[in-house]
């Protein structure tokens, strides 16, 4: 199984299930993204076979499929965030559109992988900023480099689907290719830059106001055990041949969890404790972001059975504790599986 982006949050949790599963996992990642990182708190160096090197480099990208020798891919690695895209466009796209072309064609040629997950974003969509979630019919799009390098990326997946994954190939051992499109995915172990709930952890632990700009925009947060139980869900049935799963999926939360920022900054206030007001302001001459973004999961629901396990308040509550009990001393390797455990104790997934 190769998992890429292991080094960064989303893939360690990723990977943190998968080895927890039995699975053999090989990573293939830059360095960890932030100081302290999941990756080093949790010794995930020990759990799999780690693989560092850049997927803009289709050389690097065909060694290390060459060595995993997966059935399973989960595709993770991007430069996740819009701000950054502002300053370092060209490596965003280099990333997140050909760093997606290059390991989808080293599947093509090096051959057997029978389940393909490229993990995008929410952001893909063409934004209208209107009330309506958006389907996996709808446009891509994006105003900023990093959403529409994810909507490129989302192309480049469909296209690779259609001339050389067709699903109608699976049943004779052919791949399986799925993206999965996750809401705004939050946790314990998150240390981004210019990411709201590891912005506010940093200044709860130092005792400081936190800054935040755009306090009404209105985002599909959810925990990131929900959007990993989904892409889960999705390798599994693309393993068992079904070619209904091989195209593309929301996971995204309850319609009533698409909360204003503001909303999520006084919730975790309250529950961190002794945490002073949040400062809310907008800086001039920011650059854009999306203000309205919600995601109609339906055929998940219909088609899979997924469905979201926690609501959004118990999330927040979920990585007050895994800062806490970790900022406490206790092994971060060790609270991350209690919680996965937890989390897989409340319904049927992997």
């Amino acid at each position: 199984m190769l998992v890429t982006g292991h080094s960064g949050f989303k893939g360690a949790w990723l990977a943190l299930w998968l080895h927890r599963l039995g699975a053999e996992v090989t990573g293939l990642s830059l360095p960890p993204p932030t100081e302290p990182s999941l990756f080093d708190r949790s010794r995930l160096a020990e759990l799999v076979d780690h693989v560092e090197g850049d997927i803009r480099d289709p050389a690097v990208v065909d060694a290390a499929v060459a060595r995993a020798r997966p059935e399973v891919v989960f595709h993770l690695a991007a430069q996740p965030i819009v701000r950054t895209s502002y300053l370092q466009p060209v490596e965003t796209y280099a990333t997140n559109v050909m760093g997606t072309v290059h390991l989808l064609d080293a599947a093509r040629r090096l051959g057997g992988v029978r389940a393909f997950v490229c993990v995008t974003t929410d952001k893909c969509y063409e934004n209208r900023e209107w009330v309506w979630p958006y389907r996996e019919s709808d446009s891509m799009g994006g105003f900023d480099p990093y959403s529409s390098s994810k909507g490129a990326a989302e192309l480049a997946v469909a296209a690779y689907r259609r001339s050389f994954f067709p699903p109608d190939a699976m049943a004779g051992g052919g791949t399986g290719l799925a993206s999965v499109r996750a809401g705004n995915v939050v946790g314990g172990g998150d240390w981004a830059v210019d990411r709201l709930l590891p912005d506010l952890v940093r200044a709860f632990e130092r005792g400081e106001a936190p800054v935040i700009r755009n306090p009404g925009a209105v985002r599909p947060w959810q925990h990131v055990l929900e959007a990993l139980g989904g892409y889960l869900l999705i390798a599994e049935r693309l393993m068992a041949g079904d070619a209904e799963v091989s195209n593309a999926w929301n996971f995204g939360p309850l319609d009533e969890d698409a909360r204003a920022v503001s909303w999520i900054v006084e919730r975790m206030r309250e529950r961190w404790g002794d945490a002073p007001m949040a400062i809310f302001e907008q800086v001039a001459g920011s650059p854009h972001e999306a203000h309205l973004l919600r995601l109609d999961c339906s055929k998940a629901r219909a088609v899979l059975g997924w469905r979201p396990r926690l609501r959004l308040a118990e999330a927040l509550d979920w990585i007050v504790d895994w800062h806490k009990r970790v900022g406490s001393g206790a092994d971060a390797r060790d609270v991350t599986l209690e919680q996965i455990a937890s989390y897989r104790n409340r319904g049927r997934f992997a």
